[in-house]
């Protein structure tokens, strides 16, 4: 019933069929597809009207808060709710190393300085201490930071969340 013929015949209409909807996908991309994404949502203006006596709507960015104030207002509270997920590679009782380093102490301790972790090499070379301005910038995108670290974690984008949780992080001092 099914022979070698057969079943390479099937096989070939199969790869036909596919080779077709492919094609057709591709010329219907080219044919409707308007590209470009131009735009702050992805659309384009076809075209803007003129009106006499508006004025130009501009975004003003608010201006940014120095680190050191949201600093002082931060609190330990707020930031216990972000240590959740930091907990998940770091221990706060001091020697207790994990897949990270131990932060208890962390505010005004050296840099690398956690006993028994093994620190990456950048990490290692790193002068100085971690200072709250120290830690929010290594917070905000550790591997902008510490360019080869071995912390794998995005970033915390919002300044207020850092000093929140570097406010909780000094809670557990010396």
């Amino acid at each position: 019933m099914f022979d070698t013929m057969t079943l390479t015949k099937a096989v070939g209409a199969f790869c036909a069929a596919l080779l077709v909807f492919l094609l057709g996908g591709w010329v219907a991309d080219g044919l409707y597809h308007t590209g470009g994404g131009h735009g702050e949502d992805g659309h384009q203006q076809a075209y803007v009207i003129e009106v006499e006596g508006a004025e130009t709507e501009v975004a003003e960015a608010a201006p940014e808060v120095p680190f050191a104030e949201l600093y002082a207002v931060a609190t330990a509270e707020a930031g216990e709710r972000l240590w959740r997920p930091c907990a998940a590679c770091h221990k706060l009782e001091a020697g207790a190393n994990a897949t990270g380093p131990y932060l208890h102490a962390i505010v005004g301790r050296s840099k690398h300085s956690a006993e028994g972790y093994n620190y990456s090499s950048a990490m290692a070379n790193m002068p100085g201490e971690w200072t709250p301005e120290n830690l929010s910038a290594f917070l905000e995108n550790p591997s902008d930071y510490v360019p080869g670290t071995k912390m794998v974690y995005r970033g915390m984008a919002k300044p207020e969340d850092r000093a929140n949780l570097i406010a909780y992080l000094a809670t557990f001092g010396s």
